[in-house]
């Protein structure tokens, strides 16, 4: 037994030694393609890596020495609209005073900058307190942001806006999108309640006492639980639940 353990070791030993070179000559063989190819692609291969490091220096270059630059002089474009903004004189912070810059021109001067970016969510949203609806949504659709509570709000604010203009469709989407943006304590019970309310409105009541009772048991502490309890009875009793 030993002898034929034995005899099996050595014949395992010599498969392997005799595959080893095989294997050797399998990566040298890739080696050797490998580098006929770049020898052969030498001048392209040199055409594409400098392409790309011009590439990136001037994007670079571009951020650093336009966009940057750009960037603070937005925000300190911004500051006064803001003002205006915050007490809700919607004119003077979308239009300027004569002496600032206002909103619409921020969005025109610098709209390569996170602060021209910005300044479209101000804008719809003035639009929006103004009563010109359309307005609101061709600027709340133009702000790009991922900031976790300015960007539920966007969307909300687009579905208040599709809700004054009788299109309840969308403004459902936009207030479900809004509740998906970031799961908050403050706007997410806000944007679930005003969704439910669209599906109790299109007697879809199955679907508004599952957002009111998702409200009055995720966000119990809101304000929006309290009204969400009293309409989840009501809905229940609408729809026979």
């Amino acid at each position: 037994m030993r002898f034929k353990k034995s005899r099996n070791i050595i014949s395992n030993m010599s498969k392997s030694k005799s595959e080893t070179p095989e294997s050797i000559e399998a990566v040298e063989s890739a080696l050797s393609k490998t580098e006929q190819y770049i020898e052969d692609n030498q001048k392209s291969l040199s055409i594409i890596i400098a392409a790309i490091i011009i590439i990136v220096g001037g994007y670079l270059a571009y951020q650093k020495f336009y966009v940057s630059p750009k960037e603070s002089e937005a925000v300190k474009e911004m500051f006064v609209a803001e003002q205006y903004f915050a007490k809700d004189s919607f004119n003077l912070a979308l239009n300027g005073d004569g002496n600032y810059s206002g909103f619409l021109t921020i969005i025109d001067d610098y709209s390569v900058t996170k602060a021209g970016n910005l300044c479209n969510y101000y804008a719809g949203v003035s639009y929006l307190r103004l009563g010109q609806y359309e307005k609101a949504i061709e600027y709340l659709e133009d702000y790009d942001g991922e900031d976790v509570m300015i960007a539920p709000i966007a969307k909300g604010a687009m579905g208040d806006a599709y809700m004054e203009l009788g299109n309840d469709k969308d403004a459902l989407s936009n207030y479900i999108k809004a509740t998906d943006i970031n799961n908050n304590e403050f706007t997410t019970p806000i944007y679930l309640l005003k969704a439910a309310m669209i599906y109790e409105k299109t007697s879809d009541y199955k679907k508004a006492s599952e957002l009111y009772e998702k409200i009055v048991k995720n966000y119990n502490k809101s304000g929006e639980a309290r009204k969400a309890e009293k309409y989840l009875t009501r809905a229940k009793l609408k729809g026979g639940l």
